[in-house]
């Protein structure tokens, strides 16, 4: 009886999704993280081409952040 009332197959589904959304956004902000103490770290010890590196990390990782926002906006709206 209870299975008619719930569909697990999409409840599990929806767990598994948020699940690695929130695991993946969580991931992608820690590497822009990352990526800006380096590069603060780098400047500090006038290390240039480190600090390129490691700014480039901390856009990649602010832009991959920004871009899974508007994607679970996205499919939040359209659901």
């Amino acid at each position: 009886m209870i299975a008619t009332v719930v569909d697990t197959k999409a409840l599990w589904e929806t767990v598994v999704a948020a699940f690695v959304a929130g695991v993946g956004t969580t991931f992608v902000f820690s590497i822009a993280i990352l990526g800006a103490s380096r590069l603060a770290e780098a400047n500090r010890q006038g290390r240039s081409g480190e600090a390129a590196f490691f700014a480039v990390v901390a856009i990649v990782g602010l832009l991959a952040t920004a871009a899974a926002v508007v994607a679970a906006v996205l499919v939040m709206t359209t659901k």
